[in-house]
């Protein structure tokens, strides 16, 4: 999502960024256990793709401690938390800390609780924990969570006045399922009236996406969201430079391939290009040109 919107806030719409709130590994997994407060890792991760503040303010929220008693924390994890600590929730903590780095749009915590992403295997194990989740590589039939979870007032409101709801990249399990295992976020975007896109990811993930083509991400989706949810896709076209592609194999990772005629009979607009980019070691969106497509999208279907 970070890597999206650092292209979406350049473009003239109103942005509201709804982040989970249930990763549990590295800084952010640290301060959970440590204070029993939902994850901050994420939420401050976006944040910083939204600000309008100098290089150098960024710079020194980025920071990363590499050595004693905070080894592994970032400025930017450690002051939220402080600020969860100060006024209790995301709701009254935010704002603070999006007018400190002028953020461009609004940015919600998907929910205020304190709650652990739990994945059912395909033999019945339940794996606790995003981090778990991830390091199982296991195919996993169904998500939840470990406890009742109340979607944000401020998110549901956002989605009802919604003109276009997007479904970024990122890990179909612990990305994007932690917001629409909801119930009340599954009910809010079925009734919205905006267009939906998903943003489908360049390359698969090992244990998770295996084999998938474009169309088995939407489907993932809309076993939670129903069929017929997702109104166009965003998919890259474009060949990976060969290095990558190679470095990509060794990790058991492929390219996902567009499925053009399955996606057809879903009735699903299909939105192609190269959009494949390797930024500091990694493969991702060009997301300037992603956000174009976006935008393009919207502003067609408006007319």
């Amino acid at each position: 999502m970070s890597q999206l919107l650092k292209g979406i806030v350049q473009f003239p719409w109103e942005v509201t960024a709804v982040v989970s709130v249930s990763d549990n590994g590295g800084s952010t997994g640290a301060l959970r256990r440590e204070l029993s407060i939902p994850a901050v890792g994420d939420i401050t991760k976006v944040m910083m793709a939204m600000s309008g503040s100098s290089q150098g303010v960024k710079d020194l929220f980025m920071y990363r401690f590499d050595e004693g008693t905070l080894e592994g924390h970032s400025i930017k994890n450690l002051i939220m938390t402080a600020l969860l600590e100060m006024y209790g929730s995301f709701t009254e903590s935010l704002p603070i800390l999006n007018d400190l780095l002028d953020v461009k749009g609004n940015l919600y915590a998907v929910t205020e609780d304190n709650a652990d992403l739990v994945g059912i295997a395909t033999d019945g194990t339940r794996i606790v924990g995003e981090a778990e989740i991830t390091a199982a590589r296991s195919r996993i039939r169904e998500l939840q969570y470990d406890k009742d979870v109340k979607a944000n007032p401020d998110v549901l409101k956002a989605l009802e006045e919604a003109d276009f709801i997007v479904f970024s990249t990122g890990s179909l399990l612990t990305s994007i399922s932690p917001h629409i295992i909801i119930p009340e976020i599954q009910e809010a975007v079925r009734k919205s009236k905006a267009k939906t896109c998903y943003v489908c990811n360049v390359i698969t993930q090992p244990g998770e996406t295996d084999d998938y083509t474009v169309s088995d991400h939407i489907d993932a989706i809309e076993k939670y969201l129903g069929k017929g949810a997702i109104d166009a896709v965003i998919a890259n076209n474009g060949e990976l430079p060969h290095d990558m592609k190679l470095f990509a194999k060794s990790e058991g990772k492929a390219p996902v391939e567009i499925d053009r005629e399955r996606i057809a009979e879903k009735g699903i607009t299909l939105i192609e290009d190269k959009l494949a980019v390797v930024e500091d070691g990694y493969i991702r969106h060009d997301s300037l040109k992603t956000a174009y497509l976006m935008f393009a999208y919207l502003m067609n279907v408006s007319e």
